[in-house]
């Protein structure tokens, strides 16, 4: 359980949210270097104003959606622009704007998806929209409780792109681990589990990156 690194320099060395992260979830305590190189990642990304594409199928194109939906404005706190931010804009605009981080949810554009499906390899359905979007220095974020889906081609995709790629996965990572800078294997095969942790993960990792970005 947890508090067996509790009481150690460990425990001091991690940040709040991974604590409380740990305290509802022990099981994923194994996790916690796997969690912290995922941030780094991340942090690196937005730091050198970079964008996240994220994907995931049935479940985890849901969670790719509430991801990308709490970076894209306030989460855990409010984000006001600052006075600089505020240029140029009306005071409706520059009251009620608020601090982002770019994250675009390739689950979305049903007119290319449908259009993919029907005219090209549905297969290949992520992987043509980071080979589209992506850029050097970008991250793939990729969902799969199975670890062996289609977003294992958008993640081979991203590496010749010149992109990171932070998976979050079930038990053993499967294929997708090998493909990923950082993969979060939680500790658990069901998909139902599989998909509550991915959850507490990137939610926790959201107030980690609204805290370093926005105080």
């Amino acid at each position: 359980m947890w508090c067996v690194w509790r009481d150690t320099e460990r425990a001091t060395s991690l940040n709040k949210h991974l604590v409380q992260l740990f305290e509802a979830h022990p099981v994923l305590e194994v996790c916690a270097g796997d969690i912290e190189g995922a941030y780094e990642v991340l942090r690196h990304c937005f730091a050198a104003e970079g964008k996240v594409l994220v994907c995931g199928n049935g479940g985890s194109a849901a969670d790719a959606e509430h991801w990308a939906g709490e970076l894209l404005k306030g989460f855990g706190a409010r984000r006001p622009l600052t006075g600089e931010e505020r240029t140029g804009l009306n005071r409706k605009l520059g009251n009620h704007l608020q601090g982002a981080l770019p994250m675009i949810p390739l689950t979305g554009f049903l007119s290319y998806r449908t259009a993919f499906a029907n005219d090209g390899d549905q297969e290949l359905v992520f992987a043509q929209l980071v080979w589209a979007l992506g850029r050097p220095g970008d991250v793939l974020a990729a969902l799969s409780a199975s670890s062996d889906s289609n977003v294992c081609l958008a993640a081979e995709a991203s590496r010749a792109r010149q992109m990171k790629v932070v998976a979050l996965t079930g038990l053993g990572g499967g294929k997708l681990d090998s493909l990923a800078d950082v993969c979060i294997r939680v500790p658990a095969r069901d998909t139902y589990l599989v998909q509550e942790y991915h959850l507490a993960i990137y939610h926790r990792l959201t107030l980690m990156l609204e805290e370093e970005f926005f105080g």
